[in-house]
């Protein structure tokens, strides 16, 4: 035999390690596609909804997370010097802070001021506020703002200009606080970008320095019968480094103000946690009690648990970060007060579920204390419009009705109503979440398309577009009433009339896929899930019901959860989430808003998505099962 034919032996074993490992790879491709894939092909709702609960109960920590503060660069929120935190209080005294704002063209900027006792700023040089005399530090906390008593005009040209305060105390308070126009968003009204603030390109400042502060303060100096805030002292001639001053009872020099340690979310995305404090954490909580208690698996209370107690457990931490940190951005600030019903009704849902729930358990006081505030914030706190007595807002101007606060408000009213033991109480919550139901349709509700608008505004005629999730918290809400309003109540056949309205309008904008869009009647919008987890819940509980008629409505139920799914994957990934939003008259900010994975604002629509499918598909097996029995007789 030729030679030349003979394979050897290191080309075989070459070969076979080849085919070895594209077979490995094969397998391998196998098995990732097969783990990333869809779960459509999952029969029962509640193995579905336990992926999606078990990723929450593995991913989600309830803690805090330490970190060195990081000032905001940018000039488009509230900025804070403690001076008392730096230097000191019991006397009084007098000290200055200085920075950088730098624009990127001429721009005029009104600020806002808020501060004790004396204070005086100038800008390049030239005094553009003075205000003496003692004073007590008075910030007022709006919806998504805090409002300062005092304003000042900045002339800022462009490029670099210098900011110097001076600011006294009697020694009891000592705090300067400014901010820009309250309104939001990276760009002021006159289309000129926020200045940059900060040390960055203060000459002979380190990068270190401006990396952890946005001011450098010197002090204190001598405030002897309270005219330090006349007094002339050195930093106001001249700026120095390197060099020591003449203070109150030492030399003193530039230094940046103490630096803290704060405590923080884990892992944030752009859309936030999965438990910040906010209605959509609260709702995912709320969902994992009521997945707990129909799969009897103890580890979704649990998180439901988890969920509360770090709240409630944190509260004298996150007035210590905002109150004595001056932190505003502080995580879960909105614990506080915030006069918004995302952050007061909604996320308190869970705590009063378990309540109305649960005779006994662990922090049930605490619990009891915090629901019965929030239901006095219910009935005195929260605004209302005239007239109606619906839920309204402040913003984006003063009077604005959502859509979004009937869900906000509307379900903690009937689940109060439920918890309380007082009669009269009960009754009041119940007829108030009836009337809210009423009375927002007067407002937002779109006769022409039997949709809601996302919003209107009290003084101007716009229409706002339909969109789907704005759709759903109105149809969620009615159907919270509708399971708990006795059918003898004078307002349950106008209830139920008006969610049979909006049903038989939203089902005809259902696709063939089962989604419905995130515009509802945009077709050039893309589907999306939360509108169609929400509409698929409230339509099964029609169904369950009885308040819409099994043969029209069950295959709607069916379609929207058989489209649910293909977007869940096996690992309990949830897909294609509309983040939160502000609210437009421009469709395509809804058109164009961004999608993510995860979403707490779709992840616990989901969860009640699938609860109510296995509540239809129960009742339909349960039916057959009795008409079964009917005709063996």
């Amino acid at each position: 035999m030729s030679h030349s034919h003979k394979i050897p032996l290191q080309s075989k074993i070459k070969s076979a390690l080849f085919k070895l490992v594209t077979i490995a790879f094969i397998q391998f491709s196998i098995t990732s596609l097969y783990a990333q894939k869809d779960v459509s092909s999952v029969e029962s709702p509640l193995e579905v909804l336990k992926l999606v609960g078990n990723k929450l109960v593995k991913e989600t920590p309830f803690k805090y997370q330490l970190s060195l503060s990081t000032p905001n660069k940018t000039f488009n929120g509230i900025q804070v010097v403690d001076f008392g935190r730096t230097f000191g209080l019991g006397k009084s005294a007098v000290a200055y802070a200085t920075t950088l704002l730098t624009a990127s063209e001429n721009t005029d900027l009104n600020i806002q001021i808020e501060h004790n006792d004396g204070c005086k700023i100038w800008l390049n040089g030239k005094v553009v506020y003075e205000k003496s005399g003692d004073r007590k530090i008075n910030l007022v906390y709006e919806e998504r703002s805090v409002k300062m008593n005092n304003e000042c005009e900045l002339y800022l040209h462009k490029g670099k200009n210098t900011l110097l305060i001076k600011s006294e105390t009697a020694g009891n308070e000592w705090k300067v606080y400014i901010q820009p126009p309250a309104t939001k968003g990276a760009i002021l009204a006159n289309g000129v970008s926020y200045p940059a603030i900060g040390l960055t390109s203060m000459k002979y400042v380190d990068k270190s320095v401006s990396n952890v502060s946005n001011w450098l303060v010197v002090g204190p100096f001598e405030n002897t019968n309270r005219k330090g805030l006349e007094t002339v002292y050195e930093p106001e001639n001249q700026i120095r480094f390197g060099y020591m001053y003449e203070g109150a009872d030492e030399l003193v020099t530039w230094t940046i103000p103490r630096i803290e340690v704060l405590g923080g979310m884990i892992n944030p995305k752009k859309w936030g946690t999965s438990y910040n404090w906010n209605y959509h954490n609260g709702g995912t909580a709320w969902a994992m009690e009521k997945l707990s208690q129909i799969t009897g698996e103890s580890k979704y209370g649990h998180y439901a648990d988890s969920f509360c107690n770090f709240h409630l457990d944190g509260i004298p931490f996150v007035n210590y970060q905002v109150n004595k940190l001056n932190v505003d951005s502080s995580a879960n600030k909105e614990i506080l007060g915030v006069p918004l019903l995302d952050f007061t009704l909604a996320p308190s849902l869970p705590l009063v579920y378990k309540l109305e729930s649960k005779d006994d358990f662990p922090k049930r006081e605490a619990y009891k204390a915090f629901v019965d505030k929030m239901i006095k914030y219910a009935e005195e706190g929260q605004l209302r419009m005239p007239g109606s007595n619906i839920f309204t807002r402040l913003s984006p101007e003063k009077y604005t009705t959502w859509v979004d606060d009937m869900f906000m408000g509307i379900p903690f009213l009937v689940q109060a109503s439920l918890y309380t033991n007082d009669p009269v109480l009960k009754k009041k919550l119940l007829d108030d979440a009836a009337n809210q139901v009423i009375n927002f349709n007067k407002e937002v509700w779109d006769s022409s398309a039997h949709l809601y608008c996302h919003a209107k505004y009290s003084e101007k005629n716009v229409k706002l577009p339909h969109w789907s999730r704005a759709n759903g918290w109105g149809i969620w809400a009615t159907s919270e009433v509708l399971l708990n309003l006795p059918k003898n109540h004078p307002k349950y056949k106008a209830v139920l009339q008006h969610y049979k309205e909006h049903v038989a309008a939203i089902v005809k904008y259902q696709n063939d896929n089962g989604f419905w869009y995130n515009v509802i009647d945009r077709k050039d919008s893309k589907e999306e899930i939360s509108g169609t987890a929400i509409f698929t819940m409230a339509i099964a509980r029609g169904v369950t019901n009885g308040w819409l008629d099994a043969v029209e409505y069950k295959n709607v139920v069916l379609k929207g959860w058989n489209a649910i799914k293909s977007k869940i994957d096996s690992d309990g990934t949830v897909h294609d989430i509309c983040m939160g939003t502000m609210c437009s008259e421009d469709v395509n900010y809804y058109i164009n808003r961004p999608y993510y994975d995860n979403d707490t604002h779709g992840l616990f629509a989901v969860l009640f998505a699938g609860i109510e499918v296995n509540n239809l598909l129960n009742k339909v097996e349960q039916t057959k099962i009795e008409e079964s029995k009917a005709l063996s007789k």
